[in-house]
């Protein structure tokens, strides 16, 4: 396979990697590499990526920020509704 032929792999600088259980669920995002925090929302995704000088204009486009286990849309653990009642009931 020549380079020509290959696909285009971005590299983007964000990367929000998957819903990681907590009350409430949360996502770890990194930037260059280097882990940054926690979002519980895409809110906190793009107020990461201006205190890193990270303008986002489009939270879809891959070369901008790379999705892990799921979209900006996934922000919780997919359980069943008994796990779920389970979890409540823990101390």
């Amino acid at each position: 396979m020549t380079e020509s032929a290959s696909p285009y792999m971005s590299q983007p600088r964000i990367t929000v990697l998957g819903v990681q259980p907590g009350v409430p669920p949360f996502r770890i995002v990194e930037i260059d590499g280097e882990v940054v925090g926690e979002a519980r929302s895409v809110t906190d995704v793009l107020q990461a990526a201006v205190a890193y000088g990270i303008t986002v204009h489009d939270l879809d486009d891959p070369d901008t920020v790379r999705w892990v286990g799921g979209d900006k849309f996934t922000w919780s653990t997919r359980q069943a509704p008994g796990a779920r009642e389970e979890q409540r009931g823990r101390p």
